[in-house]
């Protein structure tokens, strides 16, 4: 089963780690109602629609199983989330729950608000939309066995009464009279003595039929009710000495059919019981990352509240190795959630002022944008290695060596996939070789094949994207303005990454789609300028923006050299020429910032 996996690599017995047992429906829904049972505020609001209640229901009339439940006993102040009661628990005490829902959330709370409440039950129809829905038993269907079970638990709106095409009252119930006349029971009292005996009575008042209701009665109370009353619920109760990680590991493991928690959510329900509320906090600080008119914040538009916490995770772990020998630097899921609220009061600023100084480090490099950004996974152990080094980072030689293992990894491609472990290995060897030590893995690791420029052909490639930043960091000018790309130009001209060989005269002289859609064949130039060129050849589209706009040869000359281009291959079309002598250009760049010889 899915709930035991999380045995796997713990040193713990299972004969006491859980307990399997069986709980009365009634029970199981009055503690929840008293508040002894509470759901851990990182679930989130139940989804389930109409019809899945409905069939719910159905299954427990039929005393069919609904599986099993699964609790957390609370208790352990080192699992410590904070707790809040199931949707319509209308207890206000704050009381503290005895065990916490982990698996069972949606079938709880779908049997608690139609069988204990007497407001209609907020859930969805068909297509998703909110609607309020009472749930009726129709007795002559429910005994009768010719019958089919799907028909004997019917949904009706919050008003009670059913309608069909143009409105026309198809059924009411809307008040006791009714009900009973209809011979529909609403199933929210079956649970409530008082209120069943009551709508018994008024069952009963027709003299003309009190005989036949009587033996429906019966064998309501004999068929029926029993299989509510007395429905048993298998229970798995996760004992209190159960490590967070272990606990946090069983609900992604049982929660397969609902959208998968973050980390962050979990981290937030934990420091929750300690009265911190992470999300505001996250909130304000994802607010100065991408605060409006910052030269950092296009860079950082995507970083998100779980970076931060991995950047914290290195932070603390990279911190208490200091001090004790052996421990692990870390950012992978286990080691954030075992963050605490000090570790991350210690740490999460300083790791958010760090983003700030790695977006203004990657503008240095021509990185303008969180589009152009080669992997968004390379700027945690940046923003940590900022924050290590301080002021020290300012210096020049720190920041070349900052620069050539930035490089290393983009243009090796070592950031895709799981990526934790390079990224705690690198901010420990980025410091220690900054600090006198050796090159870290990733300088040592990095290589680039001469051939993989062929390949590089869309921005799902980091190298592609690296080759576009290092092409702007090169200083290249755009071909109309002769201005060099600065983030001004870069968003007032619209600056993104074109063909020098236009597409469409490739396609006319039959030059290969592998050769011209290649990085080789592209460079950053402004939005005006490549409408200039369009489908031209570059022959054409040259004497065009000499004789339009009044620039000499030489100086467009100058202006096509800071691209790497080769200008008397580019003026005569000779596409292979310009394309080889091109590649051999980008390739002296590469080794120049990853400080290596090409493959």
């Amino acid at each position: 089963m899915g709930w035991l996996l999380f045995m796997r690599g713990e040193k713990m017995n299972s004969i006491t780690t859980f307990d399997s047992t069986v709980e009365s429906l009634l029970d199981l829904l009055e503690s929840i109602k008293d508040c002894r049972t509470q759901l851990p505020d990182f679930q989130r609001e139940w989804v389930w629609d109409d019809e899945r209640i409905r069939n719910l229901l159905i299954s427990i009339s039929l005393s069919y199983p609904i599986g099993a439940v699964m609790m957390l006993q609370t208790g352990n102040p080192n699992v410590r989330f904070a707790p809040r009661p199931i949707e319509g628990v209308t207890n206000n005490n704050q009381v503290e729950p005895e065990r916490l829902i982990l698996d069972g959330q949606q079938r709880l709370t779908s049997l608690f608000q139609s069988l204990k409440l007497k407001t209609p039950v907020l859930t969805r129809d068909a297509r998703g939309r909110e609607i309020k829905r009472f749930y009726y038993i129709d007795i002559d269907k429910i005994l009768d066995p010719n019958v089919d079970r799907e028909e004997t638990i019917v949904s009706v709106p919050e008003d009670r009464i059913v309608k069909g095409p143009g409105n026309k009252i198809i059924a009411d119930y809307s008040d006791l009279d009714k009900e009973c006349e209809a011979g529909m029971l609403p199933i929210n009292l079956l649970f409530d003595p008082a209120e069943l005996l009551k709508w018994q009575t008024r069952y009963f008042s027709d003299s003309n039929k009190i005989a036949e209701r009587s033996l429906k009665w019966q064998r309501l109370m004999t068929e029926v009710f029993p299989r509510f009353q007395q429905y048993q619920v298998p229970v798995i109760m996760l004992r209190k000495q159960t490590p967070k990680e272990a606990v946090c590991q069983v609900f992604e493991n049982v929660n397969t059919g609902g959208v998968s928690l973050t980390v962050f959510e979990l981290l937030t329900a934990t420091f929750a019981a300690d009265n911190f509320r992470l999300r505001d906090d996250w909130q304000s600080k994802e607010a100065k990352l991408k605060k409006s008119g910052e030269i950092y914040n296009k860079i950082l538009a995507d970083i998100s509240s779980t970076d931060l916490l991995q950047t914290v995770s290195l932070l603390t772990t990279y911190n208490r190795r200091k001090t004790r020998a052996g421990a692990a630097v870390s950012c992978k899921r286990k080691d954030i959630l075992k963050l605490t609220l000090a570790d991350y009061l210690d740490w999460a600023d300083k790791a958010t002022d760090g983003f700030i100084e790695a977006a203004k480090f990657l503008q240095e490099q021509k990185v303008f944008s969180a589009r152009d950004l080669p992997y968004g996974t390379q700027l945690i152990p940046l923003a940590a290695i900022f924050v290590e080094l301080g002021s020290k980072a300012h210096n020049i030689h720190v920041r070349n060596k900052i620069a050539r293992w930035y490089w290393c990894g983009v243009l090796g491609e070592l950031y895709g996939g799981a990526s934790e472990t390079r990224i705690a290995r690198d901010l420990s060897e980025v410091i220690d070789w900054i600090n006198g030590g050796s090159e870290p893995s990733t300088i040592v690791e990095a290589n680039f094949s001469a051939d993989r420029l062929l390949t590089l052909r869309t921005r799902n490639s980091a190298a592609y994207k690296g080759l576009h930043v290092l092409l702007m960091r090169e200083g290249g000018q755009d071909f109309l303005s002769g201005v060099p790309i600065d983030i001004q130009t870069y968003y007032g001209e619209s600056i993104d990454i074109h063909h020098i060989f236009p597409r469409a005269y490739c396609e006319r002289n039959g030059i290969d789609k592998n050769l011209y859609d290649s990085i080789v064949n592209k460079t950053p130039l402004s939005y005006k300028t490549n409408r200039i060129i369009g489908g031209d050849a570059p022959s054409v589209y040259l004497h065009k923006l000499e004789q339009k706009y009044n620039i000499s040869s030489s100086q467009l000359d100058q202006i096509l050299q800071t691209h790497l281009i080769d200008v008397p291959s580019l003026r005569s079309n000779n596409f292979h020429q310009f394309f080889e002598k091109r590649r051999l250009s980008l390739l002296k760049i590469i080794e120049r910032v990853m400080g290596k010889k090409v493959m």
